[in-house]
């Protein structure tokens, strides 16, 4: 009866690493994708502010346009 249960406490044993190493590998390779993930939500997000500055910018441009639209019509008239 003895020899079994050592058999016993070596499958165990044998199970409770297996499964130990099987968690540290798959944490492992969470934390890998997780991060990966995280470098491209960065990417995005800085396209993203980037993408809120040119549209800033060409608010500006516009208005500036159409203020120069209007200098060229005040001048037009006023030389008629």
């Amino acid at each position: 009866m003895a020899t079994e249960i050592i058999v016993a406490l070596i499958g165990l044993g044998g199970s409770a690493i297996g499964s130990i190493i099987g968690i540290v590998a798959s944490t492992k390779l969470t934390a890998y994708r997780i991060e990966q993930l995280e470098k491209k939500v960065d990417k995005h997000n800085n396209l993203i502010e980037r993408t809120y500055q040119l549209e800033k910018r060409v608010d500006v441009i516009n208005e500036k346009i159409k203020v120069e639209n209007h200098r060229i019509d005040d001048l037009e008239r006023n030389d008629q």
